[in-house]
C-alpha cells in the first residue's frame, strides 16, 4: 500500500505521469543502454526495442500498477506481477538490477518533467517504483526457491536430441541435459529462454514454449522464423533456423510461465493462432497421457494450413481425447482442409459449457476478440487465462 502521504501525490500527478510515461520510458532505456551497453547486448531483446515494444510494455506495466494502488489499495496486482516476475526469473535477473533501473527511471522522469518533479513528487514516485519492485524481488525470489537455486542460476547446457520441420516456417527442438544434471519438470503451458550468441557478439534471448508434455525424455521448443515484413527478421529465431542441429549444445534456462493448466475436472477451452499453438499442445499432449476425460474445446486459427504448425499432432492429440472437439479457421484453407471454417476465429456458434476455463494464446488482435466473446457469453474475466510471445502490452488493458 502507498503511505497516506504519497496517495494524494501520486493521485495528482498520474495524469501528467501517465501522459509523458512514453517519452520517460524512451529515455530511460537510452539512459540506461548509454550506462550499460552490455545489457542491451546480452539481455533485453533488440528487436523489441527497436520497434518501441519494451518501451511501451513498460510504460504500460508502471502506470497500471500506480492506478492499482490508487483505485484498489488492498489488493494486490498479482496477475501483472506474477506475469513479469516469471519473465524476470526466466532471465535469471538478480535484486542488485532494480537498483541500476531505479536510478536511470527516475533520471529520466527528472528530465521529462522538470521543474515539476518536486522533492515530493520524487519520494511518491520512489514510492510506488519500490513497492514494485520489491513485489517482483519477492516473487522471482519464490521462483528461484521452487527450483532450487540460487537467484539468477537458471542457465543449463541442453543438447539437441532432435530437430523436425513442422510447418513452412516453425521448426522443433528437443533438448536434452549437455551435462549429468537431470531434466526439471515443468508444467504445461510453460516456457524456456534460450540464448544465441550472434555474428556480432551479441548473447541475445528468446523464450519458447515447451510444445509436449512434462515426461518425455527431453524438453520440446517449437520455433517460428520471425519474418520482419519491412523491418529486420528476428535475430534468434532466425540464427536457430539457419544453425541450430542436432548434436548441437544451447543456453537453455529452466522453465517458468504461469499460463499452465489447472488440475481440475472442468471444461476447457484451448484457443490459439499461429505459433500460439505450442502451449496448447503441451496442455493437449499432458491430457492425452493422463488420459483425461474432463470436456475440452480446441479453437485454432492460422493463415493456411502448410502455415499450421504441428497441424496433424493437433489433429491426434484431439482424437485421443475421449470428450475434445477441434474447430479450425484458415484465411486459406485450400482444398487440404475441408473440416476447417474460413476466416478468422468466431466462437458465436460455438457450444461452451459452463464453468468454463479458458487458454488462450496468439496475436493481441485475436486474443481481445476471443476474450471479448467470452465475456459476452458469461465467462467470468478470472476463468480466461492467456499468454504474450513478447513484451506484454496487454497489462493493465484488460
Amino acid at each position: 500500500m502507498l503511505s497516506e502521504q504519497s496517495v494524494p501525490v501520486v493521485r495528482a500527478t498520474l495524469p501528467a505521469v501517465g501522459a509523458a510515461i512514453g517519452d520517460i520510458a524512451d529515455l530511460f532505456y537510452r539512459k540506461l543502454f548509454d550506462a550499460h551497453p552490455d545489457l542491451l547486448r546480452d539481455l533485453f531483446n533488440r528487436g523489441n526495442q527497436a520497434s518501441g515494444e519494451q518501451q511501451r510494455a513498460l510504460a504500460g506495466s508502471v502506470a497500471a500498477f500506480a492506478g492499482l494502488l490508487l483505485e484498489n489499495p488492498d489488493e494486490r496486482a498479482d496477475v501483472m506481477l506474477s506475469r513479469i516476475a516469471h519473465k524476470h526469473a526466466s532471465l535469471g535477473i538478480t535484486p542488485d538490477q532494480y537498483a541500476i533501473v531505479h536510478r536511470h527511471l527516475m533520471a529520466a522522469v527528472v528530465d521529462v518533467l522538470g521543474d515539476a518533479v518536486t522533492p515530493e513528487v520524487a519520494r511518491a514516485w520512489d514510492e510506488v517504483y519500490w513497492l514494485m519492485a520489491h513485489a517482483l524481488i519477492a516473487l522471482e525470489a519464490r521462483l528461484y526457491a521452487q527450483r532450487g537455486v540460487e537467484e539468477g542460476d537458471v542457465w543449463r547446457s541442453m543438447e539437441i536430441l532432435d530437430r523436425v520441420e513442422e510447418s513452412t516456417d516453425a521448426v522443433s527442438l528437443v533438448l536434452g541435459p549437455a551435462d549429468d544434471r537431470p531434466l526439471v519438470p515443468f508444467r504445461p503451458g510453460q516456457y524456456v529462454s534460450v540464448q544465441v550468441e550472434l555474428p556480432d557478439g551479441a548473447r541475445q534471448i528468446r523464450q519458447y514454449s515447451l510444445s509436449a508434455a512434462p515426461g518425455r525424455s527431453g524438453w520440446r521448443i517449437t520455433v517460428k522464423r520471425v519474418r520482419g515484413g519491412g523491418l529486420p527478421d528476428g535475430e534468434v529465431s532466425s540464427w536457430l533456423h539457419a544453425n541450430a542441429r542436432k548434436g548441437d549444445v544451447l543456453r537453455v534456462s529452466l522453465p517458468a510461465g504461469d499460463l499452465t493448466l489447472t488440475e481440475h475436472d472442468g471444461p476447457l477451452l484451448l484457443a490459439s493462432a499461429g505459433i500460439g499453438v505450442t502451449p496448447m499442445l503441451a496442455m493437449l499432449d499432458h491430457l492425452a497421457a493422463a488420459g483425461a476425460a474432463r470436456p475440452v474445446t480446441v479453437v485454432h486459427a492460422d493463415r493456411t494450413p502448410d502455415d499450421h504448425a504441428h497441424r496433424q499432432e493437433q489433429l491426434d492429440l484431439v482424437r485421443a481425447l475421449p470428450d475434445a472437439r477441434l474447430h479450425l479457421w484458415y484465411e486459406e484453407p485450400g482444398d487440404g482442409a475441408p473440416e476447417a471454417s474460413t476466416g478468422r476465429a468466431d466462437l458465436t456458434g460455438l457450444d461452451l459449457p459452463e464453468n468454463l476455463t479458458a487458454y488462450l494464446c496468439g496475436p493481441v488482435p485475436f486474443m481481445r476478440a476471443v476474450r471479448g466473446d467470452l465475456l459476452r457469453r458469461g465467462v467470468p474475466a478470472e476463468a480466461v487465462h492467456y499468454e504474450v510471445f513478447g513484451p506484454d502490452l496487454w497489462l493493465g488493458r484488460q
